[in-house]
C-alpha cells in the first residue's frame, strides 16, 4: 500500500478485495472526493466488506472476475491487489484489461507470495501435518520474479519493480497461531475440504508449534514479493 502511494482523490482498484480491510484503508488515503473500488468474486465476502464499509460514500463494490472486469478506459488512478492476482487463468489478459483501464500516470502495486519452500508460514504446517503432497501451488504462480516481470510486460506496463519482503508472521500465542493455521493458509484449505484430518492435523502442528514459542509468541515467516509497476 505505501509502494502504491494512494493520493487525495484519486480513483483506484483494489483486485480480490475480499472482506474491505484494503478498501478501507485506501479510503482514508484518498480521502471524500477520490473513489476506491473494490473487487471481488466472492459474494459472501463482498456483503462483509459492504458492510464494513457502510458510510464510506468513496467505496463501492463489484462482484465479478477481476480480468474481465468492466469499466471506462483510461479511468484509474491506480490498481492496488493483496494476494489478489495469483489464480487468474490468462494472466497476460487479465493485467492488459488493468492496463487499458489505467490512466496514462497510472500505477500498480500488488503483493504475491515468493516460493512456497521460502514461506514458512505455510511449509512448517505442510510438513508438520505430513500434507506436503496435498499441497495446492496455484497461490504460488508468481513465485519467480521473471514470470512476473513477463507477464506485465507483454500485459503492456513499464518500470516493473518487483522486490522481496520478509515479516514474521504471528496471531499470538500456541493456540491461537494453532487456530488460525487450521483455517486459512495451505493446511487450512486442506483441511476445509478434508475435515476428517482436523484432529490428526491439529495434535501434529500443536506438537511442532510448541517448539516455536518466544516469549508466549509463536511466529513464523512469510517471504513475499511486493510489484510495482507503471501504465
Amino acid at each position: 500500500m505505501d509502494a502504491l502511494a494512494a493520493r487525495p482523490s484519486e480513483v483506484i482498484v483494489d483486485i480480490g478485495c475480499g472482506a474491505g480491510q484494503t478498501v478501507l484503508q485506501l479510503a482514508d488515503r484518498v480521502g471524500a472526493e477520490g473513489q476506491v473500488v473494490g473487487v471481488d468474486i466472492a459474494p459472501l465476502l463482498l456483503d462483509r466488506a459492504r458492510a464494513r464499509a457502510a458510510g464510506v460514500k468513496q467505496a463501492r463494490f463489484i462482484e465479478c472476475d477481476a480480468s474481465r472486469l468492466h469499466l471506462p478506459e483510461k479511468s484509474i488512478d491506480g490498481i492496488f491487489s493483496r494476494f489478489g492476482v495469483m489464480r487468474f487463468t490468462d494472466p497476460v489478459a487479465a493485467f492488459a484489461n488493468f492496463h487499458r483501464l489505467m490512466k496514462p500516470a497510472g500505477r500498480l502495486a500488488f503483493v504475491c507470495w515468493r516460493a512456497l519452500e521460502e514461506n514458512e508460514l505455510d511449509i512448517l504446517p505442510l510438513r508438520a501435518a505430513g500434507l506436503e503432497d496435498r499441497v495446492d501451488l496455484t497461490p504460488f504462480s508468481f513465485e519467480d520474479p521473471k514470470v512476473i516481470h513477463a507477464v506485465l510486460d507483454a500485459a503492456g506496463f513499464k518500470q516493473i519493480v518487483v522486490q522481496p519482503f520478509d515479516r514474521a508472521v504471528s496471531s499470538g500465542g500456541l493456540e491461537a497461531m494453532l487456530t488460525v493455521l487450521l483455517k486459512v493458509g495451505a493446511v487450512g484449505k486442506i483441511v476445509r475440504e478434508s475435515p476428517q484430518l482436523h484432529d490428526v492435523v491439529e495434535d501434529r502442528l500443536r506438537a511442532v508449534l510448541a517448539t516455536r514459542i518466544v516469549q508466549g509468541q509463536v511466529a513464523l515467516n512469510a517471504a513475499v514479493w511486493i510489484v510495482t509497476a507503471t501504465a
